[in-house]
């Protein structure tokens, strides 16, 4: 797909964020087209280019994951001069994204105010841990911290398990997402009006609603929901088994696809009894008609009850550990990782963006090492017609 035909071709996003939400949030803009420039101090760069597996200097599997389709300059907003130049790529920005602790870009000059004023068209997005306008302003926010302030720690686990976080940083990445979103909600509107928008999100705003279903019947319960582990707190069975081989995953959403699972286990009479004739019913009986499938289910091989499952369409699939998952024959054909050259590396994986479009999944360049895009980034928009600030972009 040619990259002036991407849907946010044309657009320049000024990313000013560390770490993961903010820079999720740019990434996903540069997934669809938009020229991201990432603002990175000149010696450290982003914090996570310290984390995770390294794979060149200053380069990691954490920084990498949330910092592809980017260009990186080096800038350090502590000096006059990186001040000046952040309000001279603000002059021709259509969007800045930045998670600064509440004050610091009103004290750097850099405040939505002053940058809106020079461009009204700019879209500013300001990605915080807690609301800038509430008594925990000043709080800086750490997806784990929220994980536990929200509630989300009670709710992952078996019954009988202590709180336990999710397995990735879940909070900062729909944060990320819920700043996407926004953004593409302003970029649209300002095709309408031709103004900019200021849009915040708090950390823990997104963690309570990550929370979803779980959440409102807590507060409709009056009280914690009880935590079911792999299992559905409100579908029976639906959750992770144990075959005589290994684990698998089975979601019956019906009584029809119940009476059929029966059928596949050899336990048809189970599949008519009317203690289970209905969802209510299982769920009622819960403890009971699992044991009879588990038994039925250990003593038949995962592959075999897989094929039988899938032949009377009911949803059903392996568990595998997540390198078994990401090398499996389903990704790879999927066309989800690519591998980019990189100048000292040899090659490196790149996950490639869900989206398809008319067919297409849409191109990928590999993060960029530090610095890496300063002379060109200067050129074009620093020096460009002898101006410092230059033209804005429409």
């Amino acid at each position: 797909m040619p990259l002036n035909s991407l849907p946010l071709s044309g657009i320049l996003v000024l990313d000013l964020s560390r770490v993961l939400a903010g820079p999720l949030s740019a990434m996903s803009l540069g997934d669809l087209g938009a020229d991201v420039i990432k603002v990175e101090h000149p010696v450290r760069g982003d914090d996570t280019r310290d984390w995770g597996v390294k794979i060149a200097p200053g380069e990691t599997s954490y920084f990498n994951s949330f910092n592809r389709n980017k260009k990186s300059f080096p800038l350090d907003l502590s000096t006059d001069a990186g001040r000046e130049a952040v309000k001279s790529l603000c002059d021709r920005a259509d969007v800045v994204i930045e998670n600064f602790k509440t004050g610091d870009m009103e004290r750097f000059g850099l405040g939505y105010e002053v940058l809106s004023k020079r461009n009204p068209k700019l879209i500013y997005c300001a990605v915080s841990g807690y609301d800038r306008n509430g008594p925990e302003a000043a709080r800086p926010g750490y997806d784990l911290v929220v994980q536990g302030e929200a509630g989300l720690m009670s709710i992952n686990g078996e019954p009988d398990s202590k709180p336990l976080k999710f397995g990735i940083a879940a909070v900062d990445v729909l944060t990320g997402m819920y700043a996407a979103q926004g953004i593409l909600a302003a970029l649209v509107e300002r095709g309408r009006t031709g103004k900019g928008r200021r849009i915040d999100l708090a950390l823990y705003d997104c963690g309570v609603m990550l929370s979803s279903y779980y959440g409102l019947e807590a507060v409709l319960r009056d009280e914690d929901p009880v935590k079911f582990g792999n299992a559905h707190p409100s579908i029976v069975p639906y959750g992770v088994f144990e075959a005589a081989d290994g684990p698998l995953v089975i979601t019956v959403g019906n009584t029809g696809q119940f009476e059929k699972l029966c059928e596949v286990l050899q336990i048809p009479s189970v599949g008519k009894d009317p203690r289970y004739a209905t969802n209510m019913l299982r769920q009622q009986h819960r403890t009971e008609l699992l044991d009879i499938l588990r038994q039925s289910l250990k003593a038949m091989p995962r592959v075999a009850i897989l094929e039988e499952l899938k032949k009377v369409g009911i949803p059903c699939g392996e568990v595998l550990g997540l390198h078994s998952a990401l090398t499996s024959e389903r990704c790879r054909t999927a066309g989800l990782i690519e591998e980019k050259e990189h100048p000292t590396a040899g090659s490196v994986p790149v996950f490639r963006p869900p989206w398809r479009f008319d067919g297409e999944r849409l191109p990928v360049t590999r993060p960029p090492s530090l610095g890496e895009h300063a002379e060109e980034i200067a050129a074009r928009y620093l020096h460009a017609n002898g101006s410092a600030a230059g033209g804005k972009n429409d």
